[in-house]
């Protein structure tokens, strides 16, 4: 594409907003950042007062009045309304939100550790004194099966299979409950 049919694909008055930043931009800047004393906000403003200004053109090139005050004077009122904006608002004020807690009430928490006990006791002596070794005692496979003189593969089986009667116990606890 020719820089010829790059500009013709411009927008109608681009032109003329390019010529007002590089005359007014930085006067612009620095005014802004006079009121507001903020680099990033006054950068905000300028880029604002462009805009308006690119809306409003057609006043602009009529030639009546200061296209410089023109420019500071929305500057200027865009700063104010802001600062107007701001000031509406409510305080914002660093607190925590309060949020429910997700820990269970300490009653439940009792009450789940009788509903596992009771399931425990439900089971054959050999699948409990798997559970216990491994989930409770944190023991593995091998300390396990040492322990209660057992195969490694027995202590897999049994673990499965209480895990499976006790998951079908607590099941059936939380259905009677209901």
């Amino acid at each position: 594409m020719s820089r010829r049919s790059h500009r013709a694909g411009r927008a109608p008055g681009e032109e003329q907003l390019r010529a007002l930043y590089q005359e007014h931009g930085r006067s612009l800047l620095a005014y802004a950042m006079r009121l507001t004393g903020d680099r990033a906000a006054a950068e905000d403003v300028v880029q604002e007062t462009l805009l308006r200004a690119w809306k409003h053109r057609d006043e602009l090139s009529s030639g009546k009045g200061s296209v410089r005050g023109w420019l500071l004077t929305v500057t200027r009122n865009i700063v104010t309304d802001r600062a107007r904006a701001r000031a509406a608002r409510p305080a914002e004020v660093d607190q925590k939100i309060d949020v429910p807690s997700t820990d269970l009430d300490p009653a439940d928490k009792v009450a789940d550790s009788i509903t596992v006990l009771g399931a425990l006791e439900r089971l054959s002596p050999d699948h409990r004194a798997v559970l216990v070794e491994l989930y409770y005692r944190g023991h593995s496979v091998a300390e396990t099966a040492a322990l209660l003189g057992i195969a490694p593969g027995t202590v897999k089986s049994r673990a499965y299979y209480a895990v499976r009667a006790l998951r079908s116990d607590l099941v059936q606890t939380e259905e009677v409950r209901r």
